[in-house]
């Protein structure tokens, strides 16, 4: 499949490119940022995947979340993909932010008139990582992914109905039950149809419940003021509820901030994690076992002595 360059910049002695290409799956162009680390000129390098929030493009992470300095230290390949297919002249695909146009939610759709276009997940499982794979020196065994908001809905719902595909996820402030939340009910229902039975394959609470395959490294970060998370969107306690069931461990952090500024510090640790190939805070590094099923930044952390992350809040970069 035929790559486009769009440009390209050098970054911590690496590149920070955008490509475009022709999509099979979503039957439209389709653009992706990818920063290839210094280490990239000599060998093969992991990969993360980063998928991006509603309204977001490719270029929202690579252009705010100054995760490059940490790829180029770590040997990181980072691909940040569009959120949506464009361009599809579908009518009602622009008419609101939350779907359509800049909202495909990372499912498959199965409702006219979006079933065609919008297939995000299986862009994302499948048509993305062999373009990837196919055009760059990548070690296809090493791959993570994570995300913020939408985009850490679409993490969680990857790596928990693909295990063993990737070696860590995380999330930042991610829709975690969308079934139920007017986000979710939205957006699922108009890919999915009005059966709310069909929803549960793409909500991580509910696969999670049913999660049966290799062992999952799974964080997730949160702003305590997070606007969202007071208005029942995201939802992390009914998820932090059934890994607890079922007795899976995941580090859930909450942290001192408004609106979440996943753009700074959160970011680069999942950088970190994923070139460890496990679960590590942000100030103390790789974290204790007894710690790993549900850790806060505001408790945890300051207990040794450390304070929880905070930043100004920039509504303007974060565009959940």
């Amino acid at each position: 499949m035929a790559l486009k360059q769009i440009s390209s910049n050098k970054c911590f002695e690496g590149f920070q490119k955008v490509f475009e290409h022709d999509s099979a799956e979503l039957k439209c162009k389709m653009k992706f940022g990818i920063y290839l680390p210094p280490k990239a000129e000599t060998g093969k390098c992991p990969v993360l995947y980063w998928l991006s929030g509603l309204t977001c493009t490719e270029q929202n992470f690579i252009t705010k979340a100054a995760f490059q300095q940490a790829a180029a230290q770590h040997g990181l390949i980072v691909v940040a993909p569009d959120t949506s297919p464009r361009g599809c002249n579908i009518e009602g695909e622009d008419e609101s932010w939350d779907f359509g146009t800049g909202a495909g939610f990372y499912v498959d759709a199965t409702e006219d008139p979006w079933k065609t276009n919008y297939r995000m997940y299986s862009y994302i499982k499948d048509e993305l990582p062999k373009l990837i794979n196919a055009n760059f020196p990548t070690d296809p065994e090493r791959m993570s992914i994570f995300g913020h908001s939408m985009g850490g809905h679409g993490a969680l719902i990857l790596a928990l109905k693909n295990p063993g595909k990737y070696k860590s996820v995380s999330a930042f402030a991610p829709i975690c039950n969308p079934i139920q939340c007017q986000w979710g009910k939205k957006a699922l229902g108009g890919y999915l149809g009005p059966d709310a039975s069909k929803w549960e394959a793409y909500d991580a609470t509910q696969l999670v419940k049913s999660y049966s395959g290799a062992r999952l490294d799974i964080l997730i970060d949160q702003g305590k003021d997070d606007q969202f998370l007071s208005a029942g969107q995201l939802l992390p306690d009914n998820f932090i509820a059934a890994c607890t069931e079922r007795k899976i461990p995941v580090v859930f952090r909450l942290q001192q901030a408004s609106c979440f500024c996943l753009i700074f510090g959160s970011v680069q640790q999942a950088v970190k994690r994923m070139s460890v190939g496990g679960q590590a805070c942000s100030h103390c590094g790789p974290v204790p076992g007894h710690l790993r099923r549900r850790v806060r930044s505001d408790t945890s952390c300051r207990r040794m002595g450390h304070q929880g992350v905070r930043h100004p809040p920039d509504s303007a970069a974060l565009h959940h």
